[in-house]
């Protein structure tokens, strides 16, 4: 009697450290991401900008601390679903699960569409750029180039990440070290610009509480994105610390990056140009770089490409691995958890975020760009949401160990549940300021409300329904049961499934 071939699996060791470390910094599009934000934070907060995206970096490694103690416990792909399930139970981690995805949802086309913008302005066709059918049917196109990638292989994506990566820091740096330069020479911006860098521009509190706040709302996603390594997980070597050091140290390389970068443009500019800009968003690197580079321009133009190119590729994986690990739980369709025979990744899935985020793109922008805009501001409820279920989780899950010694009891324990509260403030100040229609690009009111906050509404309760009719058709992943580190690797010692319980027929 034949045995039956094994089900294929993720591919153990594909990346290393570095490839971890590239993904984790791609997933967050510095370039772009600092692009989109640096004119708004200038104008609320002036020349203490630095010293917000420093306090934005708090909240951040607290949590990222949390993602690294979770993961060596628990190598699971699906990471905030998986471990909130452990601590919290399945109906927690569902909606941890759900958002994760969702996220991927929103911001795939957003950053395809700036990929092809900024890269038809690097080959100086700005009027192809302008083309709005044109950049749409390519940003489509770019969506499924990408998913393609992420479909054939975590080394190719890893290979890809690596020279985009490259390229951007390397255009990025060019640009920093021009601009200071230029800055402390006396030859930038004449109208308020000439600055001399200070360590008072590192104070966060500089320009009060009040503008603080709002700095932090917009600073402190800037950050988002480096877990991407940890959702690698499985197909990492030396899985159990490796994607949580690389986390980490992704979110230090970040902060150097933005306070290098930040001050660089504030010493050019000073304050006046960029506030003046903030509603330009991420064209005002198109307007710094002219400025900054002259006829070389396009070095910048092509960092801004580059980065949201490679976001694009890097932010499709935690969503896909989260449906991957929830279709493994019973908690999501089956076919969800196809890993492709010869790819060893998970296809299935990988194509269903690229389809669904496509779509969205599409739909959205047929309503308005500025819906689009507004979709990608409802983002931050998202991921205030699952980080903080993420380090609430930690302190949960390894409760019994906290008592072990100071550094677990600060690590584990208090440090991501400040993170935590961090962004559970964050995120209800969130709230208040996206309920005021006046705060949207598209400055309607619908039902009453600013349009970022009914999206974010509205995904939260499509997430609920669907989870309440998969809990009637499938009641097996609702089984299981809350557990702790201690308990899980005792359980795992004696030879039982981390996550096993007596599954009722579904």
């Amino acid at each position: 009697m034949s045995t039956p071939a094994p089900e294929p699996q993720l591919k153990q060791g594909a990346i290393g450290f570095v490839d971890a470390l590239v993904i984790g910094l791609a997933s967050t599009s510095p370039a772009y991401s600092l692009a989109a934000v640096v004119g708004a934070v200038v104008a609320l907060v002036g020349v203490y900008a630095p010293g917000v995206f420093l306090a934005s970096f708090v909240p951040m490694l607290l949590i990222a601390s949390a993602f690294y103690y979770l993961n060596k416990a628990d190598q699971d792909c699906g990471t905030t679903f998986s471990w909130v399930t452990r601590a919290m139970g399945p109906w927690v981690g569902w909606m941890g699960g759900w958002a994760i995805s969702m996220t991927g949802v929103l911001v795939i086309g957003s950053l395809a569409d700036t990929g092809v913008r900024f890269g038809l302005l690097a080959l100086q066709l700005d009027g192809l750029a302008e083309n709005t059918f044109l950049v749409r049917t390519l940003t489509v196109l770019l969506i499924f180039a990408m998913t393609w990638i992420c479909v054939i292989g975590t080394e190719t994506s890893a290979k890809l990440q690596n020279g985009l990566i490259i390229a951007q820091v390397g255009a990025l740096l060019v640009f920093a070290v021009v601009a200071l330069v230029a800055g402390l020479s006396g030859n930038g911006e004449s109208d308020g610009g000439n600055l001399t860098p200070s360590i008072d521009w590192l104070n966060p509190f500089g320009a009060g509480g009040a503008a603080l706040t709002g700095g932090l709302l917009l600073g402190v996603f800037i950050y988002w994105g480096w877990e991407s390594a940890v959702n690698l997980t499985e197909e990492t070597s030396d899985a159990e610390s490796t994607p949580g050091k690389a986390a980490i140290v992704s979110t230090v390389v970040l902060l150097i990056t933005y306070l290098g970068v930040t001050i660089a443009i504030l010493s050019y500019f000073g304050t006046d140009f960029l506030a003046s800009r903030e509603d330009e968003a991420e064209t005002i690197f198109a307007t710094m770089a002219t400025e900054v580079l002259g006829g070389w321009d396009w070095v910048l133009l092509l960092a801004v490409a580059t980065s949201a190119i490679a976001s694009t590729q890097t932010t499709i994986l935690p969503a896909s691995r989260t449906g991957l690990s929830m279709a493994r739980r019973h908690a999501m369709p089956q076919s969800l958890a196809r890993i492709h025979p010869r790819f060893r990744t998970p296809d299935v899935s990988t194509w269903l975020v690229a389809v669904i985020a496509a779509a969205w793109y599409v739909v959205v922008n047929l309503i308005s760009e500025n819906a689009l805009f507004d979709s990608l501001t409802a983002l931050s409820l998202l991921i205030a949401f699952y980080y903080s279920l993420t380090g609430i989780a930690c302190a949960v899950f390894h409760r019994r160990q906290l008592t072990r010694s100071a550094k677990d009891f600060l690590l584990i324990g208090v440090g991501p549940l400040v993170g935590s509260a961090l962004l559970i403030w964050l995120l209800v100040e969130s709230i208040g300021d996206l309920a005021d229609p006046a705060n949207s690009d598209l400055g309607t009111a619908w039902f009453g409300l600013g349009p970022p906050l009914v999206m974010g509404i509205a995904i939260f309760l499509v997430g609920v329904v669907f989870m309440l009719f998969w809990r009637v058709r499938d009641r097996r992943f609702w089984a299981e049961q809350t557990t702790t580190s201690d308990r899980m690797q005792a359980d795992i010692a004696a030879g039982r499934s981390a996550a096993s319980v007596e599954d009722p027929a579904p």
